[in-house]
């Protein structure tokens, strides 16, 4: 176990006692059930998609990876990736294996910095299924329009990094 996962259940078995103690028993279990609820809702979705990401990576050719979107493609190979992330649907169990095996396969960090602040602020299948019906499309177009360049911005801050502390990108 990394030592941010041991942090992130520390912070679990904290936040459980702090209920436990403040509340009670009643909500403790509720949390509890909610929480297995919630785990085996996701626990099928887990098994499919990570997989399902590492094989669909295995079809990527490294020259794809490598040319479009490697540490040389430069700007060009931040805005493919921006508009690669932003068409990627999913969540992050198919997202982030499909970025490590992006890696694997010699695409560029900066590039896949990129791809993953589109998928996370520019993501198409959020956009259309939920934020224009939930929060209507004059909202959804200026958050868009207003972060429409953070991708890119971050593969560009990204590269700039790994320029001053190449060890970031071994």
């Amino acid at each position: 176990m990394s030592p941010t996962q041991m942090l992130v259940w520390a912070m679990a078995v904290a936040a459980f006692g702090l209920l436990l103690r403040r509340r009670g028993l009643a909500p403790a279990r509720r949390a509890l059930r909610d929480t297995g609820a919630s785990l085996l809702r996701l626990l099928p979705m887990i098994a499919v998609a990570l997989p399902l990401a590492t094989l669909f990576a295995e079809l990527v050719p490294p020259d794809v990876a490598q040319g479009a979107l490697g540490r040389e493609s430069g700007l060009a190979g931040i805005l493919i990736a921006t508009a690669a992330g932003s068409l990627l649907p999913g969540g992050p169990f198919v997202t982030f294996p499909l970025v490590l095996a992006f890696l694997a396969a010699g695409a560029g960090p900066a590039q896949m910095v990129a791809l993953i602040s589109a998928w996370s602020v520019l993501g198409l299948h959020r956009i259309l299924v939920w934020e224009i019906a939930i929060l209507g499309r004059r909202f959804a177009l200026l958050r868009v329009a207003s972060g429409a360049a953070l991708p890119v911005l971050a593969g560009l801050l990204a590269e700039a990094l790994l320029l001053a502390f190449p060890a970031l990108g071994r």
